[in-house]
């Protein structure tokens, strides 16, 4: 299969252009803000419309600092420290979910702080929110042809522009439907189904962890990386962790949850 002909750019207006993966990003904010919206309401957090709004500021701000500064630390810092004028060149792509879950980790305990509203509270609605962007992520990336999969003889697979010719695996729907689809079902259920504070965190953070730790065995390594230890990508490394963390800390929450 050859890659549709899908133009990355959506609308042109004189010299502006508007490209489907910055629409992602808007289409993910907005949907937080009615999710969050939603959720403050079902828990009677004492949030207003324009906390609310204030609130997917901050997280908007956690996404994009630290999704840039993971990707510089993670994935390209030698790159970087050569080209410092590159640091913030975020149009020419260059963002890793595990730096922005952590900067909306930050993000979220400042708030936090600052409306003093019980922390885990806040991170299960980011939770509630995170799949959605997740999965409409990877559909940007697909349409930008990039983060593509490893060559496959399977007849889906997609030869991309600008790849070698080899048919590889589109990897980013596969992350699309697991991360995106998938674990918002599971974050879903699991929030409905428990008053427990985090829980709905603990399930976003293994199931990610556990979804992207598969996805990678067909995902491409990262060129300037490749495999390290011989057979584990980066993406691998950060997202084993982030599944033990995810399951220990849901028996923690369950353990102490069972006690009181």
């Amino acid at each position: 299969m050859h890659f549709p002909n899908i133009d990355p750019v959506f609308l042109s207006i004189g010299p502006l252009q508007f490209r489907w993966y910055g629409l992602m990003y808007v289409l993910t904010f907005i949907a937080a803000y009615f999710i969050i919206r939603s959720e403050a309401a079902r828990k009677q957090l004492p949030l207003t419309k324009d906390d609310i709004a204030d609130l997917v500021f901050y997280g908007a701000m956690g996404v994009v600092l630290g999704g840039r500064t993971g990707y510089i630390l993670f994935y390209n810092l030698k790159f970087y420290l050569d080209n410092p004028l590159k640091l913030f060149a975020v149009w020419e792509g260059g963002m890793s979910f595990h730096g922005g879950f952590l900067g909306v980790m930050f993000a979220f305990f400042l708030y936090a702080r600052r409306k003093k509203i019980l922390y885990l509270s806040l991170i299960d609605m980011a939770a509630l929110c995170a799949p959605i962007g997740l999965g409409l992520g990877r559909i940007g990336n697909f349409i930008n042809g990039e983060l593509y999969g490893r060559a496959t003889d399977a007849p889906w697979g997609i030869i991309f522009p600008g790849s070698d010719g080899v048919p590889r695996h589109p990897s980013q729907l596969y992350e699309a439907f697991l991360e995106g689809l998938v674990l918002f079902f599971i974050v879903n259920v699991v929030s409905k189904k428990t008053t427990t504070n985090g829980m709905a965190t603990c399930a976003a953070i293994a199931g990610y962890g556990l979804f992207r730790f598969i996805v990678e065995f067909f995902r491409q390594p990262d060129a300037q990386i490749g495999l390290l230890f011989g057979h584990l990508s980066m993406g691998q490394l950060l997202s084993l962790p982030m599944f033990i963390l995810g399951v220990s800390a849901a028996f923690m929450l369950a353990r102490h949850a069972s006690k009181q």
